[in-house]
């Protein structure tokens, strides 16, 4: 059998079919990576942070699941730093915990290395999970969907973005030519493009928008909607 080679992904970073990972050179070069990748990602950041002045109390505390490098984390805790709010930025990635203490440390933030499912929540007004449950398997996101309903205090918000698939195979096809067009004006060639969806294989898996909201009101939430939608991106909110 022919052994598979590394290939260029853009932003330096070279990956195997079914190998991406948030490990090793990763994340030294996420955050231009992934601002390159996908559309409207620091737009998304803002939104999330004007969203939760509508859920944070003074003295709350935020957690901000699968926080890579803490840009997001960051943020949330500068808006928020003359409440007394504590921001908790939770990655399952030693080597994102070391990149965030470094590059993105405030008094009111709390790094920590743990997994979603074992991580322990206290009561919160405010959760974000950016472009994280997409790389959990799908055995188990009913139950971090369920476990983020019951960390939430009544009235609290769970903002959540995700890569979703299209509601039937023609979207799909739309969306998927759309994206690499996208991907393509900005700069990425077509061994890029190829090299890094062969690498997502049962790394990333994305659910519809559909999918997504069922799991939500399984957990128990009935207030929901997409704040944010571009292609096959898309922010959704949900309040217990």
């Amino acid at each position: 059998m022919k052994k598979h080679k590394s290939a260029d992904i853009g932003e330096g970073i070279s990956t195997e079919p079914a190998g991406w990972s948030f490990r090793g050179d990763v994340p030294e070069a996420f955050t231009d990576h992934v601002s390159r990748s996908v559309p409207l990602y620091s737009q998304g950041q803002v939104l999330v942070v004007e969203l939760s002045e509508f859920f944070v109390c003074p003295d709350s505390v935020i957690y901000d699941l699968g926080c890579s490098t803490g840009n997001l984390t960051t943020r949330l805790a500068d808006r928020h730093r003359d409440k007394g709010v504590e921001v908790i930025g939770i990655d399952i990635e030693p080597a994102m915990i070391d990149k965030a203490e470094r590059d993105n440390r405030r008094e009111n933030i709390i790094y920590k290395e743990t997994d979603l499912l074992t991580a322990e929540i206290q009561k919160t007004d405010f959760i974000t999970a950016y472009y994280t449950i997409q790389f959990t398997p799908p055995r188990v996101r009913q139950l971090i969907f369920d476990k983020l309903f019951n960390s939430l205090n009544w009235g609290g918000a769970l903002v959540v973005f995700e890569k979703v698939r299209a509601p039937d195979a023609r979207f799909q096809d739309y969306m998927t030519q759309l994206y690499n067009e996208y991907k393509i004006s900005m700069g990425y060639s077509e061994q890029n493009i190829i090299g890094k969806s062969r690498s997502l294989k049962r790394v990333l898996e994305p659910y519809s928008t559909e999918a997504n909201y069922a799991m939500m009101q399984r957990a128990g939430f009935t207030d929901i909607m997409t704040v944010q939608k571009y292609i096959c991106f898309e922010g959704i909110l949900a309040i217990k």
